[in-house]
């Protein structure tokens, strides 16, 4: 007869042999895991880079038409040749072409990026040879990161030059910041240098456009003139041209005419002044410049916020902003990253207490303190290994936490109960009762941790641009129950040895006897321990100390008694319930019964199910934070007019919002520069488009209020306004996915296709499906043009091309940039163009 020999774990027979390194283990392990929490970069949303890549190129004066012919065509003709694409997508408006390059889902970004790149350098010889002077095609990917983490919005009894000054100061500063990677400047005026001609005067003296070019250029610059020995030294030599002041440019020589030399201002009006206003923004009705703050990827956005804002409250106090000035902050991520981080980790703490209260319950205070430590020792843990897998802490992580907190706990149960079991019901000493309760039951305990591993993997797999999302979710979850184990069968047995005691060993109140004043300096060092949590801004592991206080106070006091009670007359009768209900289901035919109906309840949910689909909902929409107003008007509507009819939609907005609702932080209106709906447009102006942005308050300080009401009401007053495209949405929550349904239509006959798709959205629109709001086609439709037809012949014999022609009527309408004004480290275009009058007659 072979005599049953009891089964051990070997790491955790190891670790019991040697406490007092998995002791110094566990406080290395807290406090590394505190070190990573704090330098864990924190995010609302995980750092998602898409696989898609983003094309723009700027052309001014471009029509639509010209744009697709001229510019997006050879882009896309080069483009489509590189692999691995899943789509391209174009769009040619004035001035502007986009093009959309989505890669299919596992293609390397820098790669792709690359390739695309390659792609629009080899398409650059087939573009018009003045683009160039524009700038080179914008190529970047679509990186979160990229969004504006703030604005600020500066104000002020001033002109707008002076307000820009100090936006530029403001800027420098900002950017020194190391994690900050640029701040646009929206609103502000852009200083040039005008050189305006009068086409009567340069025709009386036989002068072109560019006579007046090349004579600015040929005399503004600095030439090297090589080097000259000197007195045992070599001295460089440098022909200096460039202009010192304004006033100079007036004064060069554009020709002698019969030995009378014509200047500039003989034939033009030279002034320093400002680029024509090619977009607007508003701050409660007031002109403002604002600056959108973009942070780099991977840095913490709380701690890049927080230095923002002292920087700020830095140049206030010295002065160095003017006390009349304004500045408001609105569209802060790091509020909400920092609320949703908040309340996130407040919640796992509540769960944390409820699982240790239950647990008190069931296994007594001392067993249950020490399946409650696998919970901060699981999440220390997986924070340990997320920086070498670069991973941030975000709302999806935090959530997994989250999830797992009642999972984390399942290993230390199954093992500290079977080490209580066996060290209570033999006479074995607790060594030996804790290495063999680990050993029976390790490999039940792991095909449970694995089989609520199992359904999780495959969400590591989940393709696209969800999948990018999802993908923290199950490996945080995966890393916290692996580190679960880790915790169950390396730590919890070794405090089991140094800790557990037989029930007749026990103190009445669960505690050793401490004299009164232990016990004060017990609780006076939970409190200076919480107090230091609390001045390093650790609020959430300051209330974890208050918590475990509470509960040391709470099973001293109230908790000893009540825990006892329930144990010898709560349990044993669950027990006697239980077992008298599982005899009766097992008796006679009652289990065939029961598997019956379980299956005809299996049933009854299938068709439950088909007979009322439940709603789904990815990422609900919650309570807005912003109400977005977005308005179309057709393409080639001038800015100023696009302006007007922004300011109609503010007034409209204010008389539902009101103008001293004290939920509301601003109403913000942009036109032309960050206006487009797509948020991904390259800081491009759309002049045809506005948008009005309501800022409510965080939801703490609304008072309860709905916001939800404004968004129907402000929809409803605004959807009437004819010749105008509307659209109001709120922020939306979770990763981009698009509208929810997109109709594509696509042909060769352009003038059919947009047709078509107003035949369509006509129907759509008279069918009015419930839920279907803000339908609109992407079309851009060409605006009004003059033609310009050269008589070929004609030209030939006054020796002129049509090239020439063209590029006369640029330099005279859209202006032509002839050089460069430097000023310090500062340089403004020297624009030369028809005067006003003129080259809008």
């Amino acid at each position: 007869m072979n005599k049953h020999i009891p089964k051990e774990f070997k790491p955790t027979s190891w670790a019991i042999d040697n406490k007092t390194s998995i002791f110094i283990f566990t406080v290395i392990v807290m406090l590394l895991g505190i070190s990573a929490y704090n330098s864990l970069p924190k995010e609302t949303f995980p750092d998602i880079v898409i696989p898609t890549i983003f094309v723009a190129t700027y052309y001014p004066g471009t029509s639509p038409t010209d744009m697709e012919n001229l510019v997006t065509r050879h882009m896309e003709k080069q483009i489509k040749s590189i692999s691995g694409i899943k789509k391209v997508t174009s769009s040619s408006v004035q001035d502007y072409s986009s093009i959309v390059v989505e890669f299919n889902t596992g293609v390397d970004v820098t790669d792709a990026k690359q390739k695309v790149k390659d792609a629009v350098d080899k398409a650059k010889r087939d573009l018009p040879q003045d683009i160039a002077i524009y700038g080179d095609p914008l190529v970047q990917d679509i990186n979160f990161s990229e969004f504006p983490m703030m604005n600020i919005n500066m104000s002020g009894d001033m002109e707008l030059s002076k307000l820009k000054e100090y936006a530029d100061d403001m800027k420098d500063e900002i950017e020194e910041i190391s994690a900050v990677t640029r701040v646009d400047l929206i609103g502000a005026p852009e200083r040039e240098i005008q050189v305006d001609l009068d086409m009567y005067k340069m025709d009386i003296a036989k002068i072109t456009a560019g006579d007046v070019y090349m004579a600015i250029t040929s005399e503004n610059l600095i030439t090297s003139g090589g080097q000259i020995p000197m007195s045992g030294m070599k001295r460089s030599l440098k022909v200096s041209g460039e202009f010192s002041k304004v006033d100079e440019i007036g004064n060069i020589v554009i020709q002698n005419a019969d030995g009378a030399p014509i200047h500039l201002n003989d034939i033009a009006t030279v002034s320093d002044s400002y680029k024509e206003k090619e977009s607007f923004a508003r701050l409660d009705e007031k002109n403002v410049i604002t600056l959108n703050v973009i942070k780099r990827a991977g840095e913490n956005m709380i701690a890049t916020s927080d230095k923002v804002h002292k920087l700020i409250t830095t140049m206030q106090d010295e002065n160095r902003l003017p006390a009349q000035m304004k500045i408001s902050i609105t569209g802060d991520q790091s509020t909400q990253t920092r609320n949703t981080l908040t309340d996130l980790i407040n919640s796992i703490i509540i769960g944390f207490i409820l699982v240790t209260l239950i647990l008190m319950f069931f296994m007594g205070t001392t067993n249950a303190i020490f399946v409650a430590l696998s919970v901060p020792l699981s999440i220390f843990l997986a924070f340990l290994v997320m920086p070498a897998i670069d991973f941030n802490l975000n709302m999806i992580v935090l959530f997994a936490l989250l999830f797992a907190l009642g999972i984390v706990v399942d290993d230390a149960i199954v093992v500290i109960e079977n080490t209580w079991r066996i060290f209570n019901k033999t006479k074995l000493p607790i060594k030996m009762a804790s290495k063999y309760a680990a050993g029976e039951v390790f490999l039940p305990v792991l095909a449970g941790t694995l089989t609520t591993l199992a359904p999780f993997i495959p969400l590591a797999f989940w393709p696209g641009i969800i999948g990018e999302f999802m993908f923290y979710l199950p490996i945080t979850l995966i890393l916290t129950l692996l580190a679960s184990l880790v915790v169950a069968y390396i730590i919890n047995p070794v405090f089991a040895v140094q800790f557990m005691k037989r029930k007749a060993q026990e103190p009445e109140n669960g505690f050793r006897k401490k004299s009164q004043r232990s016990w004060y300096i017990t609780i006076g060092l939970f409190i200076f321990i919480a107090l230091i949590f609390y001045v390093t801004k650790n609020i959430g592991l300051g209330n974890f100390t208050i918590f475990l206080l509470l509960v040391v106070l709470l099973n001293k006091y109230v908790l000893t008694g009540l825990i006892n009670r329930f144990q010898e007359r709560g349990i044993p009768k669950f027990q006697n319930g239980y077992g008298k209900m599982v005899t009766w289901s097992l008796a006679r035919r009652r289990p065939y019964w029961m598997l019956a109906g379980t299956v005809v309840l299996f049933f009854i949910s299938i068709i439950a199910i088909a007979l009322r689909a439940p709603q789904v909902d990815f990422f609900p929409q919650g309570d807005p934070n912003f109400i977005y107003v977005y308005s179309k008007l057709p393409a080639g509507t001038d800015v100023r007019v696009t302006d007007s009819v922004t300011k109609i939609i503010e007034d409209k907005v204010f008389g539902i919002v009101g103008k001293d609702n004290p939920i509301v932080d601003a109403v913000i209106a942009n036109v032309a520069i960050g206006a487009d709906e797509n948020q991904f447009g390259g800081g491009n102006p759309y002049p045809n488009k506005g948008k009005v942005t309501v800022a409510f308050k965080e939801f703490k300080y609304r008072n309860g209020q709905n916001t939800r009401e404004y968004l129907d009401r402000i929809r409803s007053a605004v959807k009437d306004m004819p010749g105008v495209e509307i659209a109001v949405d709120q922020e939306q929550n979770g990763p981009p996915v698009g509208k929810a349904i997109n109709i594509e239509v696509a042909g060769d006959d352009f003038d059919e296709l947009i047709a078509t798709a107003g035949e369509l959205k006509h129907y759509l629109d008279s069918l009015e499906i419930p839920g279907v709001e803000n339908l609109k086609s992407d079309v851009e439709v060409s605006n009004p043009e003059i033609l310009v037809n050269v008589d070929r012949e004609r030209a030939r014999r006054e020796g002129v091309s049509t090239k020439t022609v063209g590029d006369a009527i640029r330099t005279a309408v859209f202006g032509l940039e002839a050089s460069k004004y430097r000023e310090y480290e500062d340089e403004f275009p020297i624009m030369i163009r028809f005067k006003k009058e003129q080259r809008e007659n």
